[in-house]
């Protein structure tokens, strides 16, 4: 299809035929005439206009019109997919002309869960800022893995070894799951001295139906069997670390938490996880980038200040839970 386009002679036809494209990927994708419209800064009419033109171009319908918007026939569907793939490999030129020059500037979409990007990742961008003012980060939070050879996010940073091909993954660090209360909780309840005294408390812990938990799962899932007075479950670290600080009771949390949140201690310091692997990701193509090399060499800087930190205050070996 975009060969038969291009193929139309002079320059004018092809433009239009690149502008209809365009505009029906806005429709397509918000699904609506009106919303592409306002993100493309077209009338509502002037977009009708377009796709109609588009339709009998192709001799075929590309939309299913009804009262609450656009729903993309068989045919739209299979042209949906070739204007997706275009504009992942313009952004994806777009990104490597930029990453051409010596400045690092731009955007970079990094995506990593609620909990890491929250509690420890956000905490030390200002750091990046300053040594990188004009280079603006989207941060996306997410708990699903994100598509990176799709280009939906540049950098990922997971709690598991990323499964993709065409990857450039780095091992960042290792994380545990430990158990921490706030110091006026403990006060008022009393600390625990073994796992038998923690059905006396209340348990703060991730869903274990959530992703990303499977390393901490065990732990949770045997202190829930323990007939504890009562639990909390959030879908995310950050909500549990909040809960905690609240006083509300005993939090299943990384132990990234230790070093930014010295208000929270630990408790039963001769209990935690298995190992939980961070691995920092990125596609191939932009093994070349200075924006991604930019932020791959300072979050592992931070990581290994973190790991220095860590050993600092983990004064106690500990034996993981098996």
């Amino acid at each position: 299809m975009y060969a038969k386009l291009t193929a139309q002679p002079g320059l004018k036809a092809a433009t239009m035929d690149w502008d209809k494209l365009r505009i029906f990927h806005a429709v397509a994708d918000a699904g609506s005439l009106t919303h592409a419209g306002d993100s493309l800064h077209l009338s509502q009419s002037a977009v009708s206009r377009q796709i109609r033109a588009l339709e009998e171009s192709l001799k075929t319908t590309l939309f299913h019109r009804h009262a609450r918007g656009l729903i993309l026939t068989e045919q739209g569907e299979l042209l949906f997919d070739a204007t997706r793939a275009m504009t992942k490999r313009i952004e994806a030129a777009t990104a490597r002309i930029h990453d051409s020059e010596e400045e690092v500037f731009g955007e970079l979409r990094v995506t990593t869960t609620h909990g890491f990007g929250a509690i420890w990742l956000a905490p030390r961008l200002t750091k990046f800022y300053e040594k990188y003012p004009d280079l603006n980060i989207d941060l996306m939070l997410e708990e699903r893995v994100l598509d990176l050879p799709m280009r939906e996010a540049d950098v990922a940073i997971r709690m598991k070894e990323p499964s993709q091909a065409d990857l450039v993954r780095k091992r960042l660090m290792s994380v545990r799951m430990r158990m921490y209360a706030s110091p006026e909780y403990l006060a008022e309840h009393g600390t625990p001295q073994d796992m038998n005294e923690m059905r006396n408390h209340r348990l703060i812990c991730q869903n274990t139906n959530s992703a990303q938990v499977a390393a901490g799962m065990q732990l949770t899932q045997l202190l829930l069997a323990s007939d504890m007075q009562g639990s909390l479950k959030v879908n995310n670290y950050f909500g549990v670390l909040q809960a905690v600080a609240a006083n509300l009771g005993i939090g299943i949390l990384p132990d990234y938490i230790v070093r930014d949140y010295p208000s929270v201690v630990r408790v039963l310091p001769d209990v935690e996880s298995v190992e939980v692997p961070v691995f920092l990701a990125y596609p191939e193509e932009l093994r070349q980038s200075k924006r991604v090399a930019a932020f791959r060499d300072f979050v592992q800087e931070e990581i290994m200040m973190h790991r220095r930190s860590l050993r600092e205050m983990d004064g106690t070996q500990t034996q993981p839970l098996r």
